[in-house]
């Protein structure tokens, strides 16, 4: 079986926004692992960056139509939402202390980091190179 994918917000934006720069690079690579049937995971938190993020860059029908894509996907069974409980708000708040040394990291991305260490996904559509410094085996996907 092919291997799973988080998605980022960044990878979400790209794929969303098409003026975005690498719009038609991510949405291959995106459209490719819808046709090889790998699972894509995201969270709760992300998707609240995401509609925050496209809401201001694109034209409110699109931004729509495009969450609406994402929500279909995910009762389709083709991307797995995971939410942020309380246990891994936790488990993000014991990385935020931890990586005292990488201020810059979000706490959104932290409680990623937590799901994909959860989940065993190593492959995350990003730009943010938070995932690789952390040193827990995360590759960008693209």
């Amino acid at each position: 079986m092919p291997k799973a994918v988080f998605i980022d917000t960044w990878g979400w934006l790209a794929l969303g926004h098409r003026r975005d720069a690498l719009h038609q690079e991510v949405k291959a690579f995106y459209q490719a692992l819808q046709k090889e049937g790998s699972l894509c995971y995201t969270t709760d938190y992300i998707l609240d960056e995401t509609i925050t993020l496209l809401f201001r860059r694109e034209v409110f029908e699109e931004a729509i139509r495009f969450m609406e894509g994402i929500f279909q996907s995910a009762e389709e069974s083709r991307l797995i939402i995971e939410r942020v409980t309380s246990e891994r708000f936790s488990s993000a708040w014991k990385l935020r202390k931890q990586f005292q040394d990488k201020p810059k990291i979000s706490f959104t991305d932290l409680t990623s980091m937590v799901i994909m260490e959860e989940k065993g996904i190593k492959r995350v559509l990003t730009e943010d190179e938070h995932f690789l410094q952390v040193g827990m085996g995360f590759q960008k996907a693209v």
